[in-house]
């Protein structure tokens, strides 16, 4: 295996990173603030505002986008193998 494969192995595993990872973060920044504004705005601060909303959004993202999120992962650990297996011969 050649510096370049192992290069495109960790850049290809960043990008997948980022597109499992992102919409889960992502969802759960956008709840957090929107909720932090509303506590700001109301004065009101209670922990539990911003705890169920994120879990039921991420636990909604999830179902929504968990096949994709997992089909993503199972092409690159096809990949790392296909690579792998290349690099033995």
């Amino acid at each position: 295996m050649t510096s370049a494969d192992v290069g495109t192995v960790m850049q290809r595993a960043l990008w997948t990173t980022f597109m499992v990872g992102g919409p889960i973060v992502l969802v759960s920044m956008v709840v957090g603030l929107t909720i932090s504004i509303f506590q700001a705005a109301t004065q009101i601060n209670e922990a539990t505002l911003t705890f169920v909303p994120k879990l039921v959004l991420v636990a909604l993202v999830l179902v929504i986008l968990g096949p994709s999120m997992i089909d993503q992962l199972v092409q690159f650990t096809q990949y790392v193998f296909q690579v792998a297996s290349q690099a033995s011969r």
